[in-house]
Order: C-alpha cells, then sequence, then structure tokens
C-alpha cells in the first residue's frame, strides 16, 4: 500500500505528522512568545511550520499556549492544524502530548521548536529519508565553539526528532513537565539514530538576546 506525503509523491508505509512546540511565553528572551518572533517579515512559527510541510510531513500540528489569540492573529497557519495548551505553564511536556493526541495514530511524529530559526526544509526531508523502522531520528549539529571545531568536532544531538509510530506510546509514558522526550532518549540511546545536519544549520535554538542574531 502506499500513500501520498506533502509533496504529493507516493510513499510506502506510515506517513509523517509534524508537531511545532509554539506554546512557550518567551520568559528568558523577554519578548513574548517566541512563535511571534519576526523572521524574514513574517511571525517565526510560520517559517517552521512551512518547513516541515515542505520537507515531506503529510500534516503539520501547531500547539500554542501563551498568546495563542495573538498568534493566530499574526500568522497564516491556515495549511495547519492548531491547537491551544491552556495548561502551556507545565512545560513543554503537555505540549508534546496535545500534539500527539491530535496526530493521527498510524502516523510517524516529526517534532519541532518554535524557536529554532536554522531549521530547513532540507534537514526534515533528510530525517525523513534516514529514519529505520521501530526507531527514533535525531537531527545532530557539530559544535562550533570549542575544542575539535570543524569535522572532528563533537555531534549534539537536536531538533527535530521523528519519532517511529510503534514507539509514540512509550515516549508519551515518559513525558513529563519541561522535559519533553528527554527522559526516554536518555533511557534508550540505543534505540537513537543521529543524522548530521551540520551543513543546513547550528541547531540553535533563540533562547537569550545574545542569540537574537540567528533570526537574520
Amino acid at each position: 500500500m502506499t500513500s501520498m506525503d506533502a509533496r504529493g509523491a507516493e510513499s510506502a508505509g506510515p506517513t509523517v505528522t509534524g508537531i511545532v512546540l509554539a506554546a512557550g511565553g518567551g520568559t528568558r528572551l523577554g519578548l513574548g512568545p517566541k512563535a511571534l518572533l519576526p523572521y524574514r517579515g513574517r511571525p517565526l512559527v510560520e517559517a517552521i511550520a512551512g518547513r516541515l510541510l515542505d520537507g515531506g510531513c503529510r500534516e503539520v500540528v501547531v500547539v500554542l499556549g501563551a498568546g495563542a489569540a495573538d498568534v493566530e492573529a499574526a500568522a497564516r497557519l491556515d495549511h495547519c492544524r492548531v491547537l491551544t495548551n491552556v495548561e502551556w505553564q507545565s512545560g513543554m511536556g503537555s505540549s508534546f502530548l496535545l500534539g500527539n493526541q491530535a496526530a493521527a495514530p498510524q502516523d510517524h511524529l516529526l517534532v519541532a521548536l518554535v524557536d529554532q530559526p536554522g531549521l530547513t526544509s532540507e534537514t526534515v526531508e533528510r530525517l525523513l529519508d534516514r529514519h529505520r523502522p521501530g526507531r527514533i531520528t535525531a537531527a545532530a549539529y557539530r559544535r562550533r565553539d570549542g575544542p575539535g571545531e570543524g569535522g572532528d568536532a563533537e555531534l549534539q544531538r537536536g531538533h527535530p526528532l521523528l519519532i517511529d509510530v510503534t514507539l509514540r506510546e512509550a515516549v508519551c509514558a515518559t513525558v513529563k513537565g519541561d522535559a519533553g522526550a528527554r527522559g526516554f532518549l536518555r533511557a534508550h540511546p540505543e534505540l537513537v539514530d543521529e543524522v548530521d545536519c551540520s551543513d543546513q544549520s547550528t541547531g540553535e535554538d533563540v533562547d537569550t538576546p545574545d542569540q537574537l542574531g540567528l533570526l537574520r
């Protein structure tokens, strides 16, 4: 049996639902919800959702929280399913669980953070292409600010994460607070495949004012 992905191509096996975690209030940054950070003339959440669709996700679920009404008014997200996490202050985990609940039960999950402007559709496509059944596929990036810079720099696991459909229930059982899938990843490193995406971006999040340059 074949199915159609977001690019209109036939693909065998499960399809992928992208989840954009965009509920945080951006407290450390101090500029309001990160979903509304200006990025190339539009709210950042638009770019992230679009790159998940362009990279091959069948559907994208955007989970909002802080300032949800303002985000929906400012951002064009009519090509996505938009949910509001009323418990967003409890941490990222509740948004992850809400997105998982909304995703089609037969789909893998591709989980992305709204504050990672360097995410490209090529990164998403690479993760989908490299994914192996029954495993988690994670984007990884080489550190550029320490010993071993260049080709020998250490890979650091980051986002997005592609969670196999067969692991969704097990991952969700470990999710709590602001940790997301971190607990499962630490407990089962043998199930995680890291894919080097350093040629696409640094994988950095916009967490502090000194990282605002990532939005250029």
